[in-house]
């Protein structure tokens, strides 16, 4: 067994660097895919259809990426050559996504975009597995949550630049957020989406340079023929643990997605006043939820540094349980605020619990799986992750349509409730390799 010496914060802060470049591209995904897709034809009520390529995507490739990279060692390393490839994929399919109407002769845009959307999701999730395994393959257990914390920290900067690029894009240097052409792309995104697939390929770079693995140990690469079959009998022994943190995560994602999927139509429809998606309005709602999903991710980046002190004096759960409460407060007042500055708010509560969200389930799920398999069980509890965002994706369009009667703000209310339901599953989840929960057992024995 590999004894894992501490390392320094900068050590640290290089082994995850990368992630913010893949966040940096996946924060304009998320802000602006929705837009784009909209000004290729799609319907509001068809866009969670189209936001299936991303979960559909890392269900199937992040188990077999951390199945393959559990068994894998290059010039590189174990984890390296997966997000280098990932990465240049992604950064790829960045240049590509706005430039879908050039295509158009082949198909119609709308499907162009579409499938560049699931290949880039496909791209980010090879990226972005070997990242989680990573932080757990090198660091020890009294180190894991600084480990996740600065993830999460540098998660937030890229996702802020990557949020508020195209809002900056016109209020500063005054480019257009309103496409030239009917089924265009407006220029200021188009600019940023180029602008993140430099600094996806640079940040993971940067990473693969200043990182070194762990040499694997004699019996770790075993050549096997039936993969596949390896991958489905370790879902079927998946922790206890493991299961219990895939209720609290089904919950949450569930609500991330109508926040992805719906939130610039909701803030344009609210604070607004407008659902016409080739207007002024509405091309400013859509700038300001990118300011919006900058805020709450750069929240969640200063609030990255309190989890390892909160996890400490309360456990890692509870912290994670009131980081969950939060964000229902958070997402629930959406229906109150037509102000959209009142929105940073909002938004403030959302990003503590996205801030815990990237962090603490990890914290407590590396703890009670073997080392040896940590890259294919954090794929496969990637499922936990991809699930609830189908599941969102095949029925969030019918209740906005028919539940909602077209108005994408009771998706986001309905956020909220989903993360209620998560905080009181969290109290239910078993830490066992929890520091604070270990020293109340040390302590509990001593007293009997």
């Amino acid at each position: 067994m590999i004894n894992k010496i501490k390392l320094s914060f900068w050590n640290i802060f290089n082994m995850s660097f990368g992630f913010l470049g893949i966040q940096f591209g996946l924060a304009l995904q998320n802000a602006n895919v929705s837009r784009i897709l909209q000004s290729f034809g799609a319907d509001v009520e068809h866009l969670s259809l189209f936001w299936l390529a991303a979960p559909l995507t890392g269900m199937i490739i992040q188990p077999i990426i951390g199945h393959y990279s559990d068994r894998t060692w290059t010039k590189l390393g174990r984890r390296r050559p997966y997000f280098l490839a990932g990465a240049v994929l992604a950064s790829i399919m960045l240049f590509l996504m706005p430039n879908s109407p050039a295509l158009a002769p082949l198909l119609s845009p709308l499907l162009i975009g579409a499938g560049i959307l699931m290949i880039m999701d496909a791209s980010i999730n090879v990226a972005m597995e070997p990242f989680r395994a990573l932080v757990a393959d090198k660091l020890p257990s009294e180190q894991r949550t600084l480990g996740f914390s600065v993830q999460t920290f540098l998660i937030g900067i890229g996702a802020v630049c990557g949020a508020v690029l195209p809002f900056i894009l016109t209020n500063w240097f005054g480019m257009s957020n309103v496409p030239a052409v009917d089924g265009g792309v407006a220029p200021n995104v188009k600019l940023a989406f180029y602008i993140g697939g430099i600094m996806l390929i640079s940040c993971v770079l940067w990473t693969v340079i200043h990182t070194k693995e762990y040499p694997p140990e004699p019996g770790d690469i075993v050549e096997e023929k039936n993969g596949f079959l390896e991958i489905f009998k370790d879902f079927k022994k998946m922790p206890k643990t493991m299961q219990q943190l895939g209720l609290v995560q089904f919950f949450s994602w569930f609500a991330l997605f109508s926040m992805w999927v719906y939130m610039t139509p909701a803030v344009a429809e609210q604070c607004y006043g407008t659902t016409d998606r080739v207007s002024a309005s509405y091309g400013n709602a859509g700038d300001w939820v990118g300011v919006l999903q900058g805020i709450y991710n750069g929240v969640a980046a200063v609030f990255a540094f309190l989890l390892p002190v909160l996890s400490r004096k309360i456990g890692r759960k509870a912290t994670h349980g009131i980081s969950l409460l939060c964000g229902a407060l958070g997402f629930s007042s959406f229906l109150i605020f037509k102000d959209p500055n009142m929105l940073i708010l909002s938004m403030i509560g959302v990003g503590i619990a996205w801030g815990s969200i990237l962090a603490m389930p990890y914290a407590m799920l590396a703890g009670s799986v073997p080392a040896k398999k940590m890259g294919v069980y954090m794929g496969i509890f990637n499922f936990f992750i991809t699930i609830p965002q189908i599941c969102n994706g095949l029925i969030g369009g019918l209740m906005v349509k028919y539940i909602y009667g077209g108005h994408t703000i009771y998706a986001l209310v309905f956020s909220g409730f989903c993360l209620l339901i998560a905080s009181i599953c969290t109290v239910f989840v078993d830490d066992k390799d929890d520091p604070v929960q270990l020293k109340f057992i040390k302590k509990q024995k001593i007293t009997n």
